[in-house]
């Protein structure tokens, strides 16, 4: 987290060009859409205000145009997020670690590890710990997917107790599982059922666990910056 903090503006403005080619290269039309949101929303916004403030005083009608502006540009920027962030997960929908990717949005309080569990089909597991206790995803043929959830939970289970909730998830488009786009927020919804004392220690006792482990063949940073450049407009970093 420290390393984006310190990001200098040139990666960033790398970033944001990246996300737009990816975007664009999935939507057309990108372009002509998020100016339509601007001159809608700007216009719609700048209107209120000259109609609120802005007539009978030169400054009222500088603060009409700089209201509708923002409003125009922020109303376009939260318009391109999404779509690139839509764009990315399609990217590296059916990519091995992929899910990986995906979960390493989840901020302070999560904590998350790719792959504690694979198999040579390239069938993946990864693990999140946090206040819901340890969450278990799952990516790869379900049938296989399924069968390697119940071996790690079985050995999550030895080292973590039996009042450690675990949660297993399968990522994928089918009944009962979850779809990559909505797996963060599936994630981040799970209830809370651990106090944040409890979660140091808990992920003590993980990573003795991990210690006897192989190195799993997942590919670090699977998803593309473009979702990160997406979030950061967003969130006006």
């Amino acid at each position: 987290m420290s390393n984006q903090a310190s990001e200098p503006p040139k990666g960033r403005l790398r970033q944001i060009a990246q996300a737009y080619r990816i975007t664009k290269a999935a939507e057309k039309t990108i372009s002509l859409r998020l100016l339509g949101w601007f001159l809608v929303v700007g216009s719609a916004i700048g209107l209120a205000a000259y109609f609120t403030v802005g007539r009978g005083s030169v400054y009222g009608l500088v603060t009409t145009i700089v209201l509708g502006v923002m409003s125009g540009l922020l109303a376009a920027v939260i318009v391109f997020g999404r779509r690139a962030e839509r764009a990315a997960y399609a990217q590296v929908e059916g990519q091995v670690g992929a899910a990986a990717g995906a979960l390493n949005m989840l901020k302070r309080g999560w904590h998350t590890k790719a792959g504690v569990g694979f198999t040579k089909n390239q069938d993946v597991v990864h693990r999140v710990v946090g206040r819901p206790g340890i969450v278990l995803i799952g990516e790869g043929n379900p049938n296989r997917v399924r069968n390697l959830l119940a071996v790690e939970k079985k050995k999550h289970a030895r080292i973590a107790g039996d009042d450690t909730p675990i949660t297993d998830i399968i990522v994928g488009d089918d009944d009962g599982q979850v779809p990559l786009p909505k797996l963060v927020k599936h994630v981040r919804k799970l209830s809370k059922q651990l106090k944040p004392a409890e979660v140091t220690p808990l992920l003590s006792k993980l990573r003795a666990l991990d210690a006897m482990r192989p190195q799993a063949p997942v590919p670090k940073g699977p998803m593309p910056t473009s979702t990160k450049g997406a979030r950061k407009m967003m969130q006006g970093r």
